[in-house]
């Protein structure tokens, strides 16, 4: 926290003064007492003492008074607020391995839930859009902030096929790049966006954060004042298998987006002993080994400044969207929370008032 006016922070050196001579009128009225020479009769005479509750009404003026100093020196603090500016491709993979039910109730229905609760969360302006991706990738979903379209297409999702992922992050880089490019048109006089609530600017790439499955990611903080985060187009990458098929491969795309400035953030999906049945050439059943590429994953998320992460259970895929959310749905912005401060310190006067009334019957 840091203060406009922290000058008027000195107004606090009255606070232990005015301890001091509450605590020195409590022992005057002490010593008053003693003077009354007949205890016993005196014992009779007073009723029994409030103990500590006749000190918590003014503890809490006490508090109101150094709120209201705060609230003067005008604090500010670091607050996240939600971006209305950002775009977010998800990239699902919905490869045959995807059946495997090592993250239950299966790998799919795991990644369905999680995406979905994913939207959820979002605040309402970020477009989100939709690759799916097996033997080959597809755009299901432009980006759109029509969350019921986004949830649609994630729930028609069905696994079956090979893993071409390098493929699929090439599909979802077409899809940023367009969005880039309405988004410059638009910062130009004169131009128009193609896409509704597009941003201005193309984002440049974030410092990547922890390492991979590490949990929460450092978030650079912005300059006092405002905030300094520029429209976000980012992608989320799901994979719970290596790449198998395809033209591309996942580095060489994963180039391309560290060069378009597009920061891609991987989830492994899975774990090491996860297994699926499948026919083999003579039409029987065999079971795979389907363990996650978390090698490859982490190398894009590092080359592309994101963060990997690994979800070898639904929780922890879930709290990896949980983490994902807070961090691309929202920016720390440096806010004045005077008000706050002085709504705070409005609430002790009512509370001191309120327990001096219900206990005592007056109001000191």
């Amino acid at each position: 926290m840091s203060f406009l006016a922290p000058q008027l922070l000195l107004g606090l050196l009255l606070i232990p003064v005015a301890i001091g001579a509450y605590v020195w009128t409590q022992r005057r009225r002490s010593r008053y007492a003693v003077r009354f020479t007949n205890l016993e009769l005196l014992a009779n005479l007073a009723p029994r003492r409030p103990g500590w509750r006749r000190h918590l009404p003014p503890a809490l003026y006490l508090a109101a008074i150094g709120g209201l100093l705060f609230a003067l020196a005008r604090p500010t603090m670091l607050v996240n607020v939600p971006r209305e500016d950002a775009t977010v491709i998800l990239g699902i993979d919905v490869s045959g391995s995807m059946t495997a039910v090592d993250v239950s109730p299966t790998r799919l229905d795991a990644a369905k839930i999680a995406a979905t609760a994913f939207l959820d969360q979002l605040p309402a302006g970020v477009r989100v859009g939709l690759v799916a991706f097996s033997s080959q990738p597809r755009t299901l979903v432009e980006p759109t902030s029509d969350r019921q379209a986004v949830r649609t297409a994630i729930d028609g999702l069905v696994a079956k096929g090979g893993t071409a992922m390098g493929d699929a992050l090439n599909a979802m880089l077409d899809v940023a790049e367009n969005v880039q490019k309405s988004d410059a048109a638009a910062d130009t006089p004169g131009g128009a966006a193609t896409t509704p609530g597009a941003a201005t600017t193309p984002t440049p790439t974030p410092n990547p954060s922890t390492s991979p499955g590490s949990g929460a990611a450092a978030t650079p903080a912005p300059s006092a004042g405002t905030s300094t985060a520029a429209p976000l187009v980012a992608g989320i990458l799901l994979s719970d298998g290596a790449n198998s098929t395809g033209s591309t491969d996942p580095l060489d795309a994963a180039n391309r987006a560290s060069t378009l400035g597009v920061p891609i953030y991987t989830i492994a999906l899975g774990t090491p002993d996860g297994q699926v049945q499948v026919q083999d050439d003579r039409g029987q059943l065999v079971t795979v080994d389907v363990p996650p590429d978390r090698a490859t994953l982490a190398n894009i998320a590092e080359v592309t400044g994101g963060t990997a992460f690994d979800a070898p259970t639904s929780a922890d895929l879930q709290a990896v969207y949980d983490h994902l959310q807070s961090r691309i749905g929202y920016v720390p912005e440096t806010q004045e929370v005077t008000s706050a401060m002085a709504a705070a310190a409005l609430v002790c006067v009512v509370a001191g008032a309120g327990l001096a009334s219900l206990w005592f019957g007056r109001l000191p």
